[in-house]
């Protein structure tokens, strides 16, 4: 586990902030998904995508359970102005390189239609009605180019 932690971790609690955009609660749901995933990996099957990918989809959806409950909703409807201003200013912390790992690099091959959906659900954790609703585009219409740019993303990995 040391050795897992010490490869993924920069890189999952960059896409945890990402989303949560609060360090301690990033530093949270990272501990949650470490231990969750310590628990599951006897489910983890590597016929099914790769180590990385696999956690980090426990690490997103975690951090979306994160956002989307009410204690998270409620903290931050109380927060003063100037604080939630400067959360929002936050860089991303510079231990979180995608490049490293090719996200950025694959990712930037899309078409920017493909490549805005997949930034919005996969790295600011958003749903696809919310997509769809900030977009103002149809619901039908996030699913089929989410969809399209994962199969081009998955013909881009291999």
């Amino acid at each position: 586990m040391t050795l897992f932690y010490d490869r993924y971790s920069a890189a999952l609690y960059g896409v945890i902030f990402r989303i949560v955009k609060a360090e301690d609660e990033a530093e949270d749901v990272l501990q949650e998904a470490l231990v969750k995933i310590w628990n599951a990996f006897a489910s983890y099957d590597p016929n099914k995508g790769r180590l990385f990918t696999w956690v980090l989809n426990i690490c997103r959806n975690l951090s979306i359970d994160k956002i989307r409950s009410r204690q998270h909703r409620v903290g931050s409807k109380t927060t003063g102005l100037d604080d939630s201003l400067t959360a929002q200013r936050q860089a991303a912390p510079t231990a979180f390189r995608p490049e490293h790992i090719g996200l950025q690099e694959i990712t930037q091959k899309l078409i920017p239609e493909q490549r805005q959906i997949i930034d919005m659900l996969y790295f600011e954790g958003f749903t696809q009605s919310e997509v769809a609703e900030e977009l103002n585009i149809p619901l039908g219409t996030v699913k089929t180019r989410a969809r399209t740019a994962i199969k081009v993303l998955s013909k881009l990995i291999r």
